[in-house]
């Protein structure tokens, strides 16, 4: 390995614009302000305005697609040899798969970000609106890198939506109060709240970039593609997932960030073709061995183990050795971490 440069924390610079889409009245850019409590007074004691400047863009998913089944005695030598070679016991049938889901209006002209897992592969997509309204809805772009997808619904020219804002995931603390909406078990739209209980959970296993917002919201089957807000009305993430043993929630539910959420509508608005951000660079998790052989105090972070020639990394002036410690102020704890600190970017922004 190279010799290690004297300034071993690097910070990318890069800059994302994504405009703000579908605001409603009466919301401010800021967050609201945190504060405890120093008594009742000073205790939300309802979440009802949020939920009903909310709820009327939180959509259920009915989804459809045709996929094949096999006989598991398909090709079995035992049936070949006294049914012969095209008996139909085993020919392959096409039986109608049907799944269920939620999502989110975020835009006035009727589009809806939703689950890849949701509605991924289907060639009808029915969607419900809260005011019990019906649409049928085409895919723009679905993702299965980013488990993320977004719908266009197909309503006449000039109907106007209701819309959930976006957020900031980013400015999301562990202990914010936050409110999960969705349509559990098809039995229609559900509030739960919580709070978030972690901020960046990585090395989960449910998409390629690894990176959810925690909370121990209620999410059950059903409340996938639905919407996680703050006490603003702002989208923090869309509910994907679920820890559990039983099916059922136990209080460790996970998001998509919705800063991912907004690379994956702008591409979709542009065409549907999502780039992504390429370093230019091979990396690993600086592990303890790492750090006490870097002289650092602690592990953190990602090393550079090999550097594309005129890629983004060697333009930015960066040398094998060097150490990730965050990307736009933003820290980077491990693979995962700057996996997803990349995806939310555009190609060229970083």
């Amino acid at each position: 390995m190279a010799a290690h440069r004297a300034s071993w924390s690097a910070v990318l610079a890069g800059v994302l614009l994504v405009a703000a889409v579908g605001f409603p009245a009466g919301l401010h850019a800021q967050a609201l302000k945190r504060v405890v409590p120093e008594g009742r007074g000073q205790v939300l004691l309802s979440y009802a305005p949020v939920v009903r400047r909310v709820k009327p863009a939180v959509v259920n998913i009915y989804a459809a697609r045709k996929v094949e089944v096999r006989s598991p005695l398909f090709g079995d030598p035992f049936f070949r040899q006294f049914l012969g070679r095209d008996f139909a016991f085993g020919l392959p049938r096409e039986r109608i798969e049907r799944s269920l889901g939620s999502g989110v209006l975020v835009r006035k002209d009727g589009i809806v970000v939703t689950n890849n897992h949701v509605v991924g592969g289907a060639q009808v997509i029915r969607v419900v609106l809260a005011d019990r309204r019906e649409f049928d809805a085409k895919v723009l772009l679905a993702d299965k890198r980013t488990d993320l997808a977004v719908l266009k619904l197909k309503a006449p020219t000039g109907t106007q939506f209701p819309t959930v804002p976006l957020g900031d995931s980013d400015a999301a603390e562990v202990g914010d109060i936050v409110l999960a909406i969705g349509n559990p078990f098809g039995i229609g739209q559900t509030v739960t709240a919580g709070i978030v209980s972690a901020t960046a959970r990585t090395n989960i296993g449910i998409n390629d970039f690894g990176f959810f917002i925690q909370t121990d919201a209620a999410i059950n089957p059903g409340n996938s593609g639905g919407a996680l807000v703050g006490l603003d009305g702002r989208l923090l993430g869309v509910n994907s997932a679920i820890f559990t043993r039983t099916g059922q929630s136990a209080g460790i539910g996970f998001a998509i960030p919705v800063n991912m959420v907004k690379v994956v509508l702008s591409a979709a608005m542009e065409g549907g073709e999502l780039v992504r951000t390429w370093l230019g660079a091979s990396y690993q998790a600086v592990t303890p061995d790492i750090a006490v052989a870097l002289g650092l105090d602690r592990p953190g972070g990602v090393i550079l183990r090999e550097i594309a020639p005129d890629g983004p990394a060697a333009r930015a002036g960066l040398k094998v050795g060097d150490v990730l410690l965050s990307i736009d102020g933003h820290e980077v704890n491990d693979v995962s971490g700057l996996r997803f600190r990349l995806a939310t970017h555009r190609d060229g922004e970083v």
